[in-house]
């Protein structure tokens, strides 16, 4: 099930607006693609993103996977729960999994990523 108030790329990473900043995290498509997660490096607090370029890797027993921006800004806060417990991203990838908050430098960004509907299109044509 894809939670309807985010958006989406079509690298199954989702956002949730909250105030002026975002919560990012990866789809539960994309959890679930990966397997056991065991591993996951974020970026520091203060770092300053561009969209679609990698901002950490996620690790799991599968494969080793880079992360992209969905949109620009600045990391204000990462989820350092996935330090200890990266198996998070696959229980609660929507909620306790996720993985940065950021400071958006355009917030016409949010608007050009995909709805719940289009993003379930990218997943069902694979």
């Amino acid at each position: 099930m894809v939670p309807g108030d985010l958006r989406y790329t079509s690298d199954h990473e989702w956002v949730r607006v909250e105030g002026d900043e975002v919560v990012v995290g990866i789809t539960q498509f994309a959890a679930d693609q990966l397997g056991d997660v065991v591993f996951v490096e974020l970026p520091a607090v203060g770092k300053a993103l561009k969209a679609h370029v990698t901002f950490g890797v996620v690790e799991s027993v599968k494969a080793v996977s880079d992360l992209f921006a969905p949109i620009g800004g600045e990391v204000v806060g990462a989820n350092d729960a996935l330090t200890a417990s990266p198996e998070l991203v696959n229980s609660d990838p929507y909620g306790a999994g996720w993985m940065l908050r950021l400071r958006p430098s355009d917030a016409a960004e949010i608007s050009a990523l995909l709805d719940a509907a289009a993003y379930e299109q990218v997943v069902a044509e694979g």
